[in-house]
């Protein structure tokens, strides 16, 4: 008996959390269905997709380093998001066995921020740290909901090329990294009706990195930091930030987020948010 089954791909893949994400739900909403981890080296993406194409369980998959660019010209369709942020996490088979990318990196980065994002503020401006392929959906996220960008990275030069790309039209600012890395003693100005961020989209403060370079002095009062690292999910920067009495967010919100709508578009199910908390212990776990 065959049954429709997804997947995840990358190299590496063992530390991916997705198999226990969809597995998870899988199993709250009963349905016969089955999720998996596939190791796919970078030479064999494009064998892999031709294979998946002919079997129709296969429901699509998840992508995630090193292939989320190198997917795209493999593909017959691309969502126009996953255009716009030049990258895919997100594969759907489609009946007649072409594939449509997707990116719901963008749409989880943003479910925590959402009722936020909802009321009205004079100012937005996120700080950004990090350059890479996590960079790209976050820029595309804010740029297009009024945020003023300063992105941060080792070489500036690749933030502008970032931005030059992905958010052209606004106004934005471009330090290196090691600006942030000694305190400050700046006068923000009154942060009424401002809505601040700060966010980690680099794998610094991950399990087997360096810390994130990062003094909370340059937060600007009644900031929210947010961290995209999942391991360990409570990183120096989110504990730093407690204790200095922010409003933080951690990377297993992006994570789940950004996996429940992948479990949309595979099996046509929306996990409920209710649920959250018992999955989040077992990520925990």
């Amino acid at each position: 008996m065959t049954m429709p089954y997804a997947e995840v791909i990358g190299d590496p893949i063992a530390q991916s959390k997705s198999p226990l994400i969809h597995g998870f739900w899988i199993a709250k909403f009963g349905l016969t269905a089955d999720y998996k981890a596939r190791h796919v080296l970078a030479g064999d993406l494009e064998t892999y997709l031709d294979q998946r194409r002919t079997d129709p369980d296969w429901r699509g998959c998840n992508v995630t380093m090193p292939h989320k660019q190198a997917i795209l010209p493999l593909l017959d369709h691309l969502d126009p998001l996953a255009r716009q942020v030049g990258a895919v996490n997100t594969v759907v088979r489609n009946q007649d066995g072409s594939l449509t990318g997707f990116n719901t990196d963008v749409a989880g980065f943003l479910e925590p921020l959402a009722s936020d994002l909802q009321n009205d503020h004079l100012f937005r401006m996120a700080r950004i740290l990090g350059t890479g392929g996590a960079a790209r959906a976050i820029v595309v996220a804010l740029a297009d909901r009024g945020f003023t960008l300063v992105i941060a990275g080792r070489d500036p030069a690749k933030a502008e090329r970032l931005l030059e790309e992905l958010a052209p039209r606004g106004e934005s600012f471009t330090p290196p990294l090691s600006h942030f890395a000694k305190a400050t003693d700046f006068a923000f100005d009154d942060r009424e009706g401002c809505y601040d961020l700060v966010v980690n989209a680099s794998p610094l403060g991950m399990t087997g990195q360096p810390d994130l370079p990062f003094d909370v002095s340059h937060a600007p009062p009644g900031s929210i930091i947010y961290d995209i690292v999942t391991s360990p999910a409570q990183t120096p920067l989110l504990r730093d930030a407690q204790a200095n009495g922010f409003d933080t967010i951690d990377g297993l919100s992006m994570l789940i987020g950004q996996a429940r709508e992948a479990f949309r578009l595979f099996f046509h199910e929306t996990a409920p948010g209710e649920w959250d908390d018992e999955l989040r212990g077992l990520l925990l776990a």
